[in-house]
Order: C-alpha cells, then sequence, then structure tokens
C-alpha cells in the first residue's frame, strides 16, 4: 500500500503563487510514476501534471502549461508542483496520485493510489 499527504494548499489572490506538496509512503517511492488532479465544484476531476518514475518526463494539461512545474525528489519521497500566475479558474481541490505501471499518466484510471486533497482557492 501507498500513503499520500498532499500539503501546501491555501487561500491566494489571483496572479499569486503556492506550491503543493505530496508525501508518500509504504512503497519505493522512486518506482512510481505520480501525478496531480484537481476538481472544482460541480466538475469532474481533471488532469494537471504528471511525472515519471526518475523525473525525466513531465506531461500539463494545456491549461497549467508555462505557469505550473511539477517536481520530485526521490531522496525525500516528495513530489511537488509549484504554480505561479495562479487564475480563479485554478479553484478546486487539488490531489496527488501514484501508479507503478501505467500507458498514459494524464488517465486519472492509470493510478492507483490517491490522496486526500488539499484546497486551492485563487480570489479574483
Amino acid at each position: 500500500q501507498v500513503q499520500l499527504i498532499e500539503s501546501g494548499g491555501g487561500l491566494v489572490q489571483a496572479g499569486g503563487s503556492l506550491r503543493l506538496s505530496c508525501a508518500a509512503s509504504g512503497r519505493t517511492f522512486s518506482n512510481l510514476a505520480m501525478g496531480w488532479f484537481r476538481q472544482a465544484p460541480g466538475k469532474e476531476r481533471e488532469f494537471v501534471a504528471a511525472i515519471t518514475r526518475s523525473g525525466g518526463s513531465t506531461y500539463y494539461a494545456d491549461s497549467v502549461t508555462g505557469r505550473f512545474t511539477i517536481s520530485r525528489d526521490n531522496a525525500k519521497n516528495t513530489m511537488y508542483l509549484q504554480m505561479n500566475s495562479l487564475k480563479p479558474e485554478d479553484t478546486a481541490v487539488y490531489y496527488c496520485a501514484a501508479t507503478p505501471y501505467y500507458r498514459d499518466l494524464r488517465n486519472s484510471d492509470e493510478y492507483n493510489y490517491w490522496g486526500q486533497g488539499t484546497q486551492v482557492t485563487a480570489s479574483s
């Protein structure tokens, strides 16, 4: 089993920045590909960003490309999401997810493990 705990969410003015963290335990972190998803009220969960096991490849939703950066520190068993130039439409609960095997990291069905989520609110 893998336990994932997100932190770093909060309230920020539009144009501001936040850095989310996802701490993992229970399995060798470097064997897991990781992703961030978000869900706004009344909307379906959507892909935000993903990173491969080594961190060598990253993937982003078009809506966050150029503003968000995903990274990981395998020595600390932690993944990050640096969010800059936040917009009100970025407001959502952000979830981290992990999977040991995958074909398409943009697909939430590929992930076996999920965190409890952290709220991000960007006010206008």
